[in-house]
C-alpha cells in the first residue's frame, strides 16, 4: 500500500507509464517475498485464502480515486436534495496534505476494525467453500483440505478435545437437561451447581469428565456430551409417545362411538335390540384375519378389511353351516371349509371361496322387528341367510360403503315373515329352484328357539329392548341396585350400613353383590378396542413436562 501511494503521489496529470512504475517498484521493495511473485503485467500475491492474480493496469488511477471540485459543484447545484445530500463536501475550507487515496482508506478501516476486535471477544465463523461453481454436489477436496488448513480447523479441534470442549454457564445447562431428572423438572430449587452436579451424576458421569467452574460447566469428551443429548431425546421420544397413544386413544374412542351410534340409527325404530350388545365396543376384525393367511389369501391384496366373523349359514333346508364373513369396501366374501377328495392333499380340510358379491349387486338387507341375529342379504341369483351376534355393526358397515359405492342407500326391509331365493342344486325336489320362508314370533328368553314347518323356518324369540332404544356414552346400568336416595338396596344395603358384622357373612353378601352386578355389566362379547367410556382426569396431574425447555447452544 505505501509503494502504491508513493507512485501516485509522483504521478502527474496523464498517469502513463505509472502502473509499470508500480510493477518496478513493488519488484524492488519485496520482489524476494515468499508470498509475492511479479509477470510482465501484474503480479500474484499469496493470500491465506489462496494465491489471487492482480492486473496492474489502471492500479494506480483507481488508487488516486479522484474527484475533481468542479464535478462536485455541478452535482450540489442539483435541485434534487437526494444528489446533493450525496456530496456533502465543504469546498471552501482549507485543504492541508495531500487528498487521502483508496489505499490509505483500506489501512485505515483495517486498523480500526482490528481495534475494535482487540476491545471485545469475538466469535467467529468459519465457513467452507467447496467448489468455484457455485453448484451443490460439486466438492473439490484440494480447495476444502487447503482452507481447513489455513483456518486451523484441525489445531483448533486438537487443542479443544485436550481441555474441556464444551463448556455452558449453569443456568443454561439447567434448561436443556432438567427433563432427565424429577428433581430438575420442571424447574430446579436451590443452587445451580448442585442441580448441574446432580443431573452429572444422573446419567453416571465419570468424575474426570467434567469439570464445575464458579458459573460454567466443562465437559471433556464429544461422547460425554453425546451421552446428554440421546438421553434428552429420548425422554422426549417418551413424552411424544405417551401424547400420542392419547390422541389415538381418543380418536379411536369417539370413532367407535360415532360407528355405535351410526350403527343404532339404521336399525332405530324398527328392529329390537339385545340388551348385551347396545353399548358394546365394535372390534371389526373378529377373526384375526391379518394373522390368518389361508383366510386372506381370497381378498385382494391392498383391500382393507372393514369386519371379520364367523357366521352361520342357513341353506335351502334349514341346515346351519359355518361361514367366514369378510366385508371390504368393495366385496363381501363368505369363505367355507371342504374336504379335498383327491390329490395330495386328498381327506385335508381347505379352506374355500364359497361366494364374493360385489357391494352394488346387493338388492336389499332383511331383517325382522324383534332381537333375533337373522339377517338375509338378497341378490340376484339367490340369497344368503346368516345369522350373526354382531348384525348391527356388519349392518352399519355395509350400509356405508354401499353408499359410498352406488351413491344409494341400501334398502332394509324388516318383517317378522321373510321370503328368501334358494339356488337351484340337482334335480331332487329339494334342489329345485324357489323360495324359502322365515316366520318370527315372540316367544320366551333371549335364545332363539328354531322349528322348521315344511318350506318355512319358524323362529320364536323373547322380547328385547324397545326399538327405539339408542347406546349410552356412559352406563348407566348401575343405578338399579341404588333407590332414589342414593343407598344401596337389598343386601347390599344391608352390608353399606353395616347390617352384618359377620366378616365372612358380608365377603359372601359383597361376592354376590358383584357378581349379579358383573353378569349385567359385562356382556359375553369381545372386550377389545378402546372402552367408550370417559376417562376422568385427576385434578392434581402434574402437566409440567408439556413445557419445552430452552434449546441452549453446544459448542
Amino acid at each position: 500500500m505505501s509503494v502504491l501511494d508513493d507512485v501516485c503521489a509522483t504521478m502527474h496529470a496523464k498517469g502513463e507509464g505509472a502502473d509499470q512504475t508500480l510493477l518496478q517498484k513493488l519488484q524492488a521493495a519485496i520482489g524476494t517475498h515468499e508470498h509475492f511473485n511479479s509477470w510482465n503485467k501484474g503480479f500474484i500475491i499469496h493470500h491465506y485464502a489462496g494465491k489471487v492474480s492482480y492486473t496492474a493496469e489502471g492500479f494506480c488511477e483507481r488508487n488516486r480515486d479522484v474527484l475533481f471540485t468542479d464535478l462536485i459543484e455541478l452535482m450540489q447545484s442539483s435541485e434534487l436534495p437526494f444528489i446533493r445530500d450525496r456530496f456533502p463536501e465543504n469546498l471552501n475550507a482549507d485543504k492541508k496534505g495531500r487528498p487521502t487515496t483508496a489505499s490509505s482508506k483500506i489501512k485505515k478501516q483495517a486498523n480500526d476494525l482490528v481495534q475494535t476486535l482487540m476491545k471485545c471477544t469475538p466469535h467467529y465463523i468459519r465457513c467452507i467453500k467447496p467448489n468455484e461453481t457455485k453448484k451443490p454436489r460439486d466438492w473439490e477436496d484440494s480447495r476444502v483440505k487447503h482452507q481447513v488448513e489455513y483456518l486451523g480447523l484441525r489445531e483448533n479441534i486438537r487443542v479443544r478435545r485436550a481441555g474441556y470442549a464444551y463448556r455452558r454457564i449453569f443456568q443454561k445447562f439447567l434448561n436443556r437437561y432438567a427433563i432427565l431428572t424429577r428433581e430438575t423438572w420442571p424447574e430446579w430449587r436451590g443452587d445451580e451447581k448442585k442441580g448441574v452436579l446432580h443431573l452429572l451424576k444422573s446419567v453416571n458421569m465419570d468424575s474426570d469428565q467434567y469439570q464445575l467452574g464458579k458459573t460454567k460447566v466443562f465437559i471433556k469428551a464429544p461422547e460425554s456430551l453425546f451421552l446428554l443429548e440421546e438421553m434428552r431425546e429420548r425422554k422426549y421420544d417418551g413424552f411424544a409417545r405417551v401424547i400420542q397413544k392419547a390422541w389415538r386413544k381418543h380418536t379411536a374412542v369417539r370413532k367407535y362411538i360415532r360407528m355405535r351410534e351410526e350403527a343404532s340409527s339404521v336399525v332405530l325404530n324398527k328392529k329390537e335390540r339385545r340388551r348385551n350388545s347396545i353399548n358394546r365396543n365394535f372390534v371389526g376384525d373378529y377373526i384375526g384375519l391379518d394373522g390368518r393367511p389361508e383366510l386372506r389369501q381370497f381378498v385382494g391384496r391392498r383391500e382393507r378389511i372393514d369386519f371379520a366373523e364367523t357366521v352361520v349359514k342357513y341353506d335351502r333346508r334349514f341346515k346351519t353351516l359355518k361361514r367366514d364373513l369378510v366385508l371390504t369396501p368393495k366385496f363381501l366374501y363368505l369363505i367355507g371349509r371342504e374336504k379335498v377328495k383327491q390329490g395330495p392333499e386328498k381327506g385335508q380340510i381347505k379352506e374355500v371361496l364359497k361366494r364374493k358379491i360385489e357391494l352394488k349387486d346387493i338388492q336389499s338387507v332383511s331383517l325382522s322387528s324383534l332381537q333375533d341375529d337373522f339377517l338375509i342379504i338378497h341378490e340376484a341369483q339367490y340369497d344368503s341367510v346368516l345369522e350373526s351376534v354382531f348384525k348391527t355393526e356388519f349392518l352399519s358397515l355395509l350400509y356405508k360403503r354401499f353408499e359410498e359405492s352406488t351413491q344409494k342407500k341400501l334398502p332394509l326391509r324388516f318383517s317378522n315373515q321373510l321370503e328368501f331365493k334358494v339356488k337351484k342344486e340337482g334335480w331332487t325336489p329339494w334342489g329345485a329352484a324357489g323360495s324359502r320362508q322365515i316366520q318370527f314370533q315372540p316367544g320366551g328368553g333371549d335364545v332363539a328357539s328354531l322349528k322348521i314347518s315344511g318350506k318355512a323356518l319358524v323362529v320364536s324369540i323373547g322380547a328385547g329392548l324397545p326399538a327405539n332404544s339408542r347406546p349410552t356414552r356412559k352406563d348407566n346400568r348401575k343405578s338399579q341396585y341404588l333407590d332414589g336416595r342414593g343407598k344401596a338396596t337389598g343386601r347390599g344395603a344391608a352390608t353399606a350400613n353395616g347390617g352384618s358384622r359377620n366378616p365372612r357373612l358380608r365377603h359372601t353378601q359383597r361376592m354376590s353383590f358383584t357378581s349379579r352386578q358383573s353378569s349385567v355389566e359385562q356382556p359375553s362379547l369381545p372386550r377389545q378396542g378402546a372402552s367408550p367410556r370417559a376417562k376422568v382426569t385427576p385434578a392434581n396431574m402434574d402437566l409440567g413436562f408439556m413445557n419445552v425447555p430452552d434449546q441452549g447452544v453446544a459448542g
